[in-house]
């Protein structure tokens, strides 16, 4: 069997990988990032959270994608439960990427090559920051502070929404957040069970060439980034085993 260079590598022994994109109001966006996920040779999933757009005509149109929807909006978190819960029973790697267009999906070979051989990890996408507002560089240095204090590992972008997940570890992690604060929850508590992070540079577009669609409300979320935050400390504080930083960081060449 010859095997497409440009794509993942999902013959019998080798991991298997599925794709998955969570939106809420990405309208063509997402359609164009689909597209260009399902020439990675995985099965892709596209989780509409409950879109009020013509975000869901718009993903019927997209030959090959497993379209899944929550009739009201659950939040991101919960899309990415969604698809998980869904590529379980076909694949050993869920790769989630953002629907707003900031990413590259053929960067996801890039992720996929980082994961080592003989241990389950998860693998973060780093985004460039050269061209990012200064409201997302404040942000991003906030909440690796705050997953480092939570008993995280130590990163550079720990908001980053490109990343490849094993499973169903992730699965049994037991992340409580189901909004943005499930996937810096999920590396706190992946730290607190031993399982490492790597950590790959990718691109990102910040709206260079389109306007970049966001979702983020700064005060509603930054409660809920404190809520979580909270409860991760108060966790570990109380939890003698989980005192020392029993994660660790990991680079990728």
């Amino acid at each position: 069997m010859t095997t497409n260079p440009a794509s993942a590598d999902n013959r019998p022994g080798k991991p298997r990988f599925a794709v998955i994109i969570p939106t809420y109001n990405h309208g063509d966006r997402v359609a164009a990032v689909a597209r260009q996920a399902m020439s990675l040779g995985c099965p892709v999933f596209v989780v509409d959270d409950g879109s009020t757009d013509n975000t869901a005509s718009l993903l019927r149109s997209v030959p090959g994608i497993r379209l899944l929807a929550h009739p009201l909006n659950r939040g991101k978190g919960a899309a990415l439960v969604t698809g998980m819960r869904a590529a379980a029973g076909i694949a050993d790697y869920a790769v989630t990427i953002d629907a707003d267009g900031q990413h590259d999906p053929s960067e996801a070979l890039k992720l996929m090559a980082a994961i080592p051989a003989n241990r389950r990890v998860i693998v973060a996408g780093r985004r460039e920051m050269a061209d990012a507002p200064w409201t997302s560089r404040k942000g991003r240095a906030f909440s690796n502070f705050w997953v480092r204090v939570s008993g995280g590992p130590g990163l550079d972008d720990s908001q980053s929404g490109f990343r490849i997940y094993p499973l169903p570890e992730t699965m049994e992690l037991g992340v409580v957040a189901r909004r943005y604060q499930f996937e810096v929850e999920v590396l706190v508590r992946a730290s607190w069970q031993g399982i490492p992070v790597v950590e790959v540079t990718i691109s990102a577009d910040y709206g260079s060439s389109l306007p970049r669609i966001s979702h983020f409300h700064p005060f509603v979320d930054f409660m809920r980034n404190f809520g979580a935050f909270s409860r991760l400390i108060t966790r570990r504080v109380f939890t003698p085993a989980l005192w020392p930083p029993v994660g660790r960081r990991v680079r990728s060449r």
